[in-house]
């Protein structure tokens, strides 16, 4: 028996290869699924199943390309409605796999169709569960994305409360967890960094699991402090539930090379937004007026997910050399499937071009450190709220970046101000949104809070790391 995460950092999410005697399954795949028939080939394996957990909200599954291209059946447990042909299971379903077994035990709680798939071994032992967002390590699943009608949140966090009891901390614990999501992902709060457990540890160090809790207990604490949800997140629920185009088209009409004559007029005439992905660094120096800047180097699928939000907006890119399909690779993973195409020869062939750049004003944090302590130069703080109230600047007003056009009366109009994060991502995410919005006179600091710290500044709150 072969069991393997393929694990996509960027996206915190975890898919699952297993065999078994020349079968396999996918659990949970990603939308370009040839690193799933590569697997099984490697193995010379046939995949016999795909098995999805319930219906992705962070990022657009592979099930349906991978079902047309193995012949092999999506299964979804109870409650699932796809528009699509698949096998909607049974609580306590079995699939045989090669020499292991595969049981279906029904979730409900974070959605209505959640499952998780327990693995028993040759033997009948209870070998794994594969999750979901059920169990996470250290947390659970959110149950906030999933209310219809007379279902409130507090209706799914008992039905979640149940399972958990019902289903899973019943299990031995030498049985291994593997969750969908790790550390960083939008679909929990308190993730840990590790992406695999036993259960008995998490029996210990999970909260939701402690055994004495009541679930009263239970849906106050797993509804408490919980962040809006990303508006893209319903959008790949719909395409997850009725299927969609295959990545194959996506990229081939992504991959499309514009001058730049021909990529202002697609600029001017589409409605496209400018999206410019390299590292912040080269946005700070010189980038095309009015475009966004997400970097390809940091969270870049959920951060455009969460800022542009509408899947069907039309995209043109600014991206290196030679990470052309990456780019559009990764924004097919959450959906955006409309990028009209991108300027051949990046930023230079423009300004070759005589086409007007714009900058952003920057500063080293020792720069930015000396003149807040010298003045009362506003400064702004884009990280998560969680972040500020841990520890923060003692003048600077907490203004989250995923809820920024928002906070857009708050910034002055006449005088300077400066803007942070905690390392000089988001800060400069958050000030290519206030230019393309007309506001031009901040001041990102380079290093963020992170360099502030070491600069004397003063703090408040409880020390702890932002990301």
């Amino acid at each position: 028996m072969t069991i393997e995460q393929i694990y996509t950092g960027c996206l915190a999410q975890g898919a699952y290869y297993i065999e078994s005697n020349g079968e396999a399954a996918i659990i949970d795949p990603l939308r370009e699924v040839t690193p799933y028939l590569k697997r099984a080939a490697k193995d010379n394996a046939k995949i016999m199943y795909v098995f999805e957990t319930h219906f992705h909200a962070d990022f657009v599954s592979g099930h349906v390309t991978l079902a047309e291209k193995t012949g092999a059946p999506i299964i979804y447990g109870p409650n699932a409605n796809p528009t699509f042909e698949a096998l909607i299971a049974t609580d306590g379903q079995e699939f045989k796999l090669g020499k292991t077994t595969i049981k279906v035990l029904h979730t409900p709680g974070h959605t209505l169709e959640s499952t998780t798939y327990l693995l028993k071994d040759e033997n009948g032992k209870d070998h794994a569960i594969f999750s979901g967002d059920t169990l996470f390590l250290g947390d659970v699943g959110r149950p906030d994305l999933a209310q219809k009608g007379a279902m409130t949140q507090d209706d799914l966090a008992g039905l979640l409360y149940d399972s958990l009891r019902s289903k899973i901390m019943p299990l031995a614990d030498d049985v291994t967890v593997y969750p969908a999501h790790g550390a960083g992902s939008a679909c929990g709060k308190n993730m840990m960094k590790e992406t695999v457990d036993l259960l008995g540890n998490q029996k210990k160090v999970n909260y939701a699991l402690r055994a004495d809790m009541t679930k009263a207990e239970f849906i106050k604490e797993v509804t408490d402090g919980l962040a809006p949800p990303p508006e893209y997140f319903p959008l790949n629920v719909k395409m997850n539930r009725e299927g969609y185009e295959d990545i194959s088209e996506v990229l081939k009409r992504g991959h499309t090379a514009l001058d730049a004559e021909d990529f202002e007029t697609a600029a001017n005439t589409t409605g496209a937004v400018v999206l410019d992905v390299r590292h912040q660094n080269d946005f700070i120096n010189g980038h095309i007026p009015r475009s966004i800047f997400i970097g390809l180097h940091g969270d870049f699928a959920p951060w455009v997910g969460a800022l542009i939000a509408d899947t069907e907006q039309p995209l043109l890119l600014i991206v290196p050399e030679g990470k052309e399909e990456e780019t559009l690779t990764r924004l097919s993973r959450v959906g955006f499937d409309g990028t009209i195409g991108y300027l051949k020869g990046g930023i230079e062939a423009w300004r070759h071009a005589g086409k007007d750049l714009d900058t952003l004003a920057s500063q080293p944090a020792a720069e930015a450190a000396e003149k807040i302590r010298n003045t009362e130069q506003p400064v702004f703080d884009v990280r998560k709220k969680e972040e500020y109230r841990a520890e923060r600047l003692t003048e600077a007003v907490n203004t989250p970046l995923g809820k920024l056009n928002s906070y857009l009366s708050s910034f002055p109009k006449g005088e300077s101000f400066f803007i942070h994060c905690a390392g000089g991502y988001r800060s400069v995410i958050a000030a290519s949104i206030l230019k393309s919005r007309g506001i031009h006179n901040m001041v990102n600091i380079e290093g963020g809070f992170n360099t502030l710290k070491t600069d004397g500044l003063e703090t408040v709150g409880q020390a702890c790391s932002g990301s």
